[in-house]
């Protein structure tokens, strides 16, 4: 614990930390006919999305800044005695600094002249694959405004995908959320099943799938940064939103905000339940109910025009009940036997991060976060469960702080940073044998604390107006039962074509993650002595514990963006090598996970995106796909381990095999549309090729005959969403998901519950309701 309190304490105190990576930088210059540099030109920057505004004046040259951003989409309008007003769209994505250039024509007449650049236009700031998605977008994707949904993520990029119950993207499932700019930290995998944060309280997401730079952390898979809701868009404003549907579902929100020039205020309360919750191991939905409530809350305060406060709160508690196979004779509770329990996970998380955000000159900007999470995740058993009852409480606190300084000099955009928290885990392991072999039951608890220094320094250097070069060094440092010091290089190259505006970008860059502080409960005394009850149930079940060591991960990248007519293509290749690859695998025939390490991995994969704009002033079309091979090599090295090691059933076959979750191919297409009378419709239409079938034995029979062959079936869904606003205050809408209600067993690891079907037909409807107060 003194350690903890050092950690956390050192990092409040940090004066310059991580990168708060929700916001950028706008540059430009405004000309006239002649290239001549217009100076006093009013500058004035509005959201696409709300009243948020910032308004600048030109210098001498021309020239003009507008700092700290946060990321979306923005109209731009310049303005000035004598010429024509010029009007121009962009969008910006985080930790990037575009440069405009503006030219205004000659006017006799007061009028309005539009440049409108379409928002997809290909970025040369970034060498990192981005997808950025709004809350209209959010509001219109089929399902993906309900609690826990991932359909934001999932039906917008490439290689995402939900299996066993988790979101999957690039192979891996170790991915991180910013929220408002603050990096969560959650060390635990596989414990979760509720969402970091309902997609109702967001205004844009963006998605970051490898390539980053060294201010934005290690979880190589993923990083999803969240600009919540902040109340610009609203004038004492409040909304219900009120849904019904199949399996007696319901999400409800109560939302509200307001904003003078200064203040802005957003604040959410959330309440859902189903009869439907998790993926079941049947066709048929049984004890398979949900729920949940939570708050959410957001403040920004413009205390002076170079100093910016902001704080974000959140609460969420869920329940979910775990399914089961009623069949005891069945082809899956023959490999896990689930027809005997009746166990289900409650989980409760809050997070509390303020930001200071003080800008020094329109190209120093200093960002402070400090902030605390908390998340619990407990898995209980009905005591008469058979044949084990098994209980599996966590529980993990982090405090900590993340801050950044940034400057440019001449053409570098310079970064300094640093990232650190402390955490404290409790844990309980329980087991009751109702096997009738008289073992007697167990208790376990244990603790431990731990934590993470980390701090970069990086570099944004634009050689020419078609060159940026980017370079940069993490530094971590984490420290628990043992220690790891790992320095990470990372350094990628943008290059625009002349004319044809195609931007080729690549990249290579290290990366080392923090392993969870618990393997498991026991001491080492307790062990040697053989007196350890967990330690016992796993040698009986052919496995046992060893420590957990951080993952690492080289990353070799290159991709090109392709803008045609207001359509943004975007494909890239990559290819990463995992040392430690962090996984997690069952204890006997159980839901209940602990993390391991496998000795490597390699994941391969080509990807698109495509992007259209708006097509006949009638609607916007996406795709996504992902070809892609995830393997694995060697033994399990960490946490619940093959025991006795030198034994020929922990043999490891040679050579590569796929992991439990790789699916060659992934496929989303959709389209948002807007129709007459008011009317919206949305569709997606999602394709899988099936994942890897865990129990395919090449020397002998499948574990379930059904699926001889060494993927699991095919599998497509069609989603549809129609919406109609009656009045500015009164919108409903009908959404229908898997509307053929195709089912197929989508995969066979064990996680919660054992097999897994494909979610079943869905179809509910939701009333949006706004009034003022």
């Amino acid at each position: 614990m003194r350690k903890l309190a050092l950690l956390c304490l050192f990092s409040s105190l940090a004066a310059i930390t991580a990168r708060a990576t929700i916001f950028s930088q706008l540059h430009g210059v405004v000309h006239d006919p002649q290239h001549r540099p217009i100076a006093n030109a009013h500058i004035e920057l509005r959201a696409t999305n709300s009243a948020f505004t910032k308004s600048t004046t030109t210098a001498q040259d021309g020239s003009f800044t507008i700092p700290s951003l946060p990321l979306g989409d923005y109209t731009i309008t310049i303005s000035e005695s004598g010429f024509d007003t010029a009007k121009q769209s962009l969008t910006l994505a985080s930790d990037t600094a575009p440069i405009l250039h503006i030219e205004l024509h000659l006017g006799t007449v007061e009028q309005t002249t539009s440049v409108t650049t379409d928002a997809n236009t290909a970025n040369i700031n970034t060498v990192t694959p981005t997808t950025l998605i709004s809350r209209d977008d959010i509001t219109q994707t089929p399902g993906a405004d309900r609690t826990n949904s991932l359909a934001m993520i999932t039906d917008y990029v490439p290689g995402a995908y939900i299996t066993h119950d988790m979101l999957h993207m690039r192979g891996g499932h170790q991915v991180s959320w910013l929220l408002d700019g603050v990096q969560i930290p959650n060390t635990n995998i596989a414990s979760n099943l509720g969402a970091q944060i309902d997609p109702k309280d967001i205004d844009y997401i963006e998605i970051q799938r490898g390539s980053y730079t060294s201010d934005v952390g290690d979880r190589t898979y993923g990083v999803f940064n969240v600009v919540p809701r902040t109340g610009f868009e609203r004038n004492r404003q409040a909304e219900l939103i009120l849904s019904a549907g199949s399996f007696l579902q319901t999400n409800d929100q109560l939302n509200f905000g307001d904003h003078t020039e200064k203040f802005a205020y957003y604040a959410s309360l959330t309440g859902n339940r189903s009869d439907y919750g998790l993926s079941p191991p049947t066709g048929v939905v049984i004890h398979d109910a949900t729920n949940g409530y939570g708050g959410f809350a957001s403040l920004l305060y413009n205390r002076t025009p170079k100093d910016q406060l902001r704080l974000i709160t959140q609460l969420r508690a869920d329940y979910f009940q775990i399914p089961y196979d009623p069949d005891p004779n069945s082809p899956g509770n023959q490999q896990f036997q689930s027809s005997g329990l009746r166990d289900g996970q409650h989980e409760l998380d809050g997070t509390v991060a303020f930001s200071w955000l003080h800008t020094f000159n329109p190209a120093t900007v200093l960002q402070v976060s400090p902030f605390f999470h908390y998340n619990r995740a407990d898995y209980e058993s009905n005591p008469n469960d058979i044949s084990v009852a098994t209980t599996s409480d966590r529980s993990s606190t982090y405090a900590g702080a993340q801050a950044n300084i940034t400057t440019e000099i001449a053409r570098n955009t310079l970064q300094a940073g640093f990232y650190s928290f402390g955490q404290h885990d409790n844990y309980l392991f329980g087991a009751i044998f109702n096997d009738g072999t008289n073992t007697p039951a167990f208790s376990t608890p244990d603790s431990a604390s731990g934590g993470v220094i980390e701090e970069y320094l990086s570099d944004n250097y634009k050689a020419t107006s078609w060159l940026t070069l980017i370079a940069g060094l993490r530094q971590t440092h984490f420290q628990a039962g043992f220690t790891e010091s790992v320095t990470a290089p990372r350094f990628g190259v943008a290059v625009r074509i002349p004319k044809l505006n195609w931007v080729f970008r690549g990249f290579y860059g290290r990366f080392y993650q923090p392993p969870p502080l618990l393997t498991f409960g026991c001491t080492a005394t307790a062990i040697a002595n053989g007196t350890c009850s967990l330690q016992n149930l796993a040698l009986s079940t052919g496995t046992s514990f060893a420590p957990l060591h951080g993952e690492r991960d080289e990353e070799h990248q290159f991709g090109v963006q392709i803008p045609l007519r207001g359509w943004l293509l975007d494909a890239d290749t990559f290819k990463t090598r995992i040392n430690n690859f962090l996984d997690h695998s069952n204890l006997g025939d159980s839901s209940i996970y602990f993390p391991v390490t496998v000795d490597g991995a390699l994941v391969r994969a080509w990807e698109l995106s495509l992007r259209s704009p708006r097509l006949w002033n009638f609607g916007q079309a996406h795709l996504a796909y992902s070809n892609q091979i995830a393997e694995q090599r060697g033994a399990i090295t960490g946490g619940l381990i093959c025991s006795p090691p030198t034994s020929a059933e922990c043999d490891a076959a040679p050579g590569y095999h796929p992991v439990d979750h790789d699916q060659r191919n992934t496929l989303n297409v959709g389209f948002n549309a807007t129709l007459p009378w008011r009317t919206t419709a949305s569709t997606n239409v999602y394709y899988g090729s099936g994942f890897t079938n865990g129990g395919f034995n090449p020397d002998g029979p499948p574990a379930d005959p059904r699926y001889p062959n060494p993927y699991l079936p095919q599998h497509t869904t069609f989603d549809l969403s129609i919406g109609k606003t009656f009045t500015e205050k009164l919108t409903a809408s009908i959404t229908a998901t898997n509307v053929a209600n195709r089912r197929v067993l989508l995969d066979n690891s064990l996680t919660f519950g054992g097999f897994h079907f494909n979610d079943p037909r869905e179809i509910f409807a939701e009333l949006r309701y706004r009034f003022k107060y």
